[in-house]
């Protein structure tokens, strides 16, 4: 995880000027599928937890609505008494093995209630029902309540769309360190939840502009959410398909590319703790045989879309990936970048590929 802006700003590749004050941010939920303790990553469901299929039917419906929980207006009454009672029913699910899930339930009460303390966002039943969803069979917490803390947002968030990880924040703070980046047109390949895009946009002027692309039509539908709540229509341009394909008229034109595509080898993706493997879309999970396919990829179209000058950043599976795509870069394409770089994150693992357009 970056410990801080201005730390990641030292490492950067050299046309790039740190920011000597960089915004705080807001203290994230920790308990992300790449944060939990090594013993939760290894207990498995529990199928002792009993979930009826009144219950299971209840919680597919909640999940299937696309509004996040914490948007949802408070509008169901609830006696203190039974809200205690629920705490009790559902401190007695959390095994020894998995203490985080008690921080996890502090959150969703806390997502689940309104200013009236008398009501929540959802009725009790529901809320139960999610939440024995979530112990019993791993399902990542942000798909429970619909968000993630990431920076200073509160990113929406649902199942089909990758879970923003607080490494990729390094990736706006990078965009922001490229001079002139907040008047120039950037595109987030593989926007997801449109996290990246949106938080540019926000460091952006009025002539900036993020063209943010997708080829899943649930992420396209959750990135427009956040791009809608966080009113960056203006900056932001959502484009449905795969990579480049929807920037044909921008060809030549871009000031920056960023992506984090889909990395991990297909061979270890059954080896994913269960939050990842068994619930984050496969899409943008599955990199090919050595997780290296949608990276490839990018860097072929990088020429043809960026200007003379132009940034770009790839986030990677870490050192091997990193070193292999900067000598790939630097030696069949010598003529066309420059300046194409590694950089590393707070574990001190490679894990960002940097460079410029000649």
């Amino acid at each position: 995880m970056l410990a801080s802006a201005a730390a990641a700003a030292a490492l950067l590749p050299r046309r790039l000027n740190p920011n000597p004050n960089p915004k705080p941010y807001l203290l994230k939920r920790l308990a992300s599928s790449t944060t939990t303790s090594s013993s939760a990553r290894t207990t498995p469901p529990n199928p002792q937890i009993p979930i009826s299929g009144a219950a299971a039917a209840t919680a597919a419906e909640v999940e299937s609505n696309p509004t996040p929980l914490f948007l949802r207006p408070a509008e169901h009454p609830i006696p203190a008494t039974s809200l205690a009672a629920f705490r009790r029913r559902a401190e007695s699910l959390i095994p020894p093995t998995a203490p985080h899930l008690h921080r996890h339930l502090r959150w969703l009460l806390a997502d689940a209630a309104g200013e009236d303390p008398a009501l929540l966002r959802l009725p009790l039943g529901d809320l139960e029902a999610l939440w024995i969803r979530h112990v019993r069979d791993r399902r990542p917490f942000q798909y429970v309540v619909g968000n993630e803390h990431w920076r200073d947002m509160v990113v929406a968030v649902r199942e089909g769309v990758l879970i923003p990880r607080p490494e990729t924040e390094a990736v706006v703070e990078m965009v922001g360190n490229v001079e002139g980046f907040e008047g120039g047109w950037w595109a987030d390949l593989g926007t997801g939840s449109g996290a990246i895009a949106v938080a540019v946009a926000r460091m952006m002027g009025p002539k900036g502009r993020v063209f943010a692309t997708d080829v899943s039509e649930v992420a396209i539908e959750v990135a427009r959410l956040n791009v809608q709540r966080y009113g960056m229509q203006d900056k932001v341009e959502i484009r449905h398909g795969s990579w480049f394909e929807p920037l044909e008229d921008l060809k030549g034109k871009l000031m920056g590319v960023i992506s984090n595509p889909p990395y991990i080898p297909t061979e270890d993706l059954p080896g994913l703790q269960p939050e990842v493997g068994w619930h984050e879309p496969k899409l943008a999970l599955d990199g090919g045989k050595d997780g290296l396919e949608h990276l490839l990829h990018l860097c072929e179209g990088l020429s043809s879309v960026l200007k003379p000058g132009g940034f770009f950043v790839f986030e990677t599976n870490g050192n091997k990936q990193s070193e292999f795509l900067v000598d790939f870069i630097s030696t069949k394409w010598d003529s066309s970048f420059c300046d194409v770089g590694a950089v590393l994150d707070f574990a001190d693992i490679k894990r960002f590929v940097t460079g410029y357009r000649r």
